[in-house]
């Protein structure tokens, strides 16, 4: 059988990623599946950037809109869900791994990173007692490289990371956590440059629009419907700083600026992240993507 090709485009937010890999998907007659946590659920339009019908012209999406904002979808689940997806496409179909999220990026392409950690309910109840502060210093001491990226603020984030290093620490590490069969797959990673001054307009320009767009009204029907002010909060980024306006606990003004530095800061969390891994091609154009995956697919 012939081996699946699966093209990873990861990069910082806003940095142009959703419309690079809806040119290249056309180019090379692909298809596109989101490595985005947060579109995964349903109702998060705006706030995530997801991308709409008119502009993924033509080109199939997956994982987007899989899940309802009121439940909480792990990354097993995700890996799960891709596999089925993997599994239906024909393999000389380009497969395009789109997103910014590294867990799920990671859960895919090194399938050693990652096991399906089990819940460790007196273990939460511990944590769950604590603050973000606690809870940081204590993931800072079990797994200080995912704590360089995690977000500080997320205490459900929080504690399940460190549930996960502390299953894996001796000697609990075990070796049977069971995970879904990824299809063999030939791996190609690029990743958006961007220079920081670009990227922070980009970011500024970005909250602007969505704004514009009606952003705040997203949240206000997403707790609406039944999500909680916590939940939305735990979301973070525009969902965290927005819900705390609709609340009434900072101003509209102060939920803008917080929000872009918060998202500047996100950015380059992702960054650090990445830096970590040589396998990454870094491209800046089209055109500098499209010669690098002639070359690899000749290979």
């Amino acid at each position: 059988m012939k081996c699946r090709r699966l093209i990873v485009l990861l990069g910082p937010t806003a940095s142009g990623k959703t419309s690079l890999s809806i040119t290249l998907a056309k180019r090379f007659h692909g298809i596109v599946i989101s490595a985005d946590s947060r579109q995964v659920y349903r109702g998060m339009n705006l706030g995530t950037g997801k991308v709409t019908k008119r502009e993924m012209s033509g080109v199939p999406h997956y994982l987007l809109d899989v899940a309802s904002p009121k439940s909480t979808y792990t990354v097993a689940k995700y890996v799960r869900d891709v596999t089925r997806v993997i599994k239906k496409i024909s393999t000389s179909t380009p497969i395009f791994l789109v997103g910014g999220s590294p867990f799920y990026i990671d859960a895919l392409t090194k399938p050693n990173s990652f096991s399906a950690v089990p819940p460790n309910p007196a273990l939460r109840r511990r944590l769950d007692k604590l603050n973000t502060a606690p809870l940081m210093a204590h993931l800072l001491k079990m797994d200080p490289v995912r704590a360089k990226i995690i977000d500080p603020f997320n205490r459900r984030r929080l504690i399940r990371a460190i549930e996960i290093a502390f299953y894996k620490s001796p000697p609990r590490a075990r070796k049977d956590a069971k995970v879904a069969a990824m299809p063999e797959m030939k791996i190609l990673k690029l990743g958006v440059a961007i220079n920081k001054a670009q990227l922070h307009r980009n970011i500024d320009h970005r909250v602007d629009v969505r704004m514009r767009q009606g952003m705040e009204w997203e949240v206000q029907r997403l707790h609406d419907s039944g999500v909680s002010w916590k939940k939305l909060d735990d979301f973070g980024l525009e969902y965290r700083f927005l819900s705390r306006y609709l609340r009434g606990q900072i101003s509209k003004s102060d939920a803008d600026s917080q929000l872009k530095f918060a998202i500047r800061h996100f950015a380059k969390r992702q960054m650090t992240w990445w830096k970590q891994d040589n396998e990454i091609h870094w491209i800046s154009t089209s055109a500098g993507a499209t010669a690098i995956i002639q070359k690899w697919i000749r290979e």
